[in-house]
């Protein structure tokens, strides 16, 4: 059966500096919802998992194989697997994550 959740309700953990995660998994997904502090990096890395981004509020820089893009609220990006990429907050952000398969280092 299933449940309605308020992610934003759900407890928030901090992943990496300045990076505030709160998590939903399904069998085959996790949703991760993101509260970033201005300035705080993503150092470049690579995973397995599809990954779509959704820039919900602030401003982001988001460098995916060597080309850099600025995202605005509303803006979402598809990311394939082992695609590389990093970011960097230039403002107070709000994400949302959607991976595929499960982050089992998320759980």
């Amino acid at each position: 059966m299933s449940e309605a959740i308020n992610i934003w309700q759900t407890d928030s953990r901090e992943v990496m500096p300045g990076f505030h995660g709160r998590f939903v998994h399904s069998e085959q997904m996790t949703i991760a919802c993101w509260e970033i502090e201005p300035q705080a990096s993503l150092p470049e890395h690579q995973h397995h998992h599809e990954q779509v981004i959704h820039l919900l509020e602030g401003e982001f820089e988001l460098t995916v194989a060597g080309s850099t893009m600025r995202l605005k609220p509303g803006d979402t990006v598809v990311l394939k697997s082992e695609l590389p990429h990093a970011g960097r907050a230039i403002t107070k952000c709000r994400v949302i994550d959607m991976f595929h398969p499960c982050r089992d280092d998320f759980l």
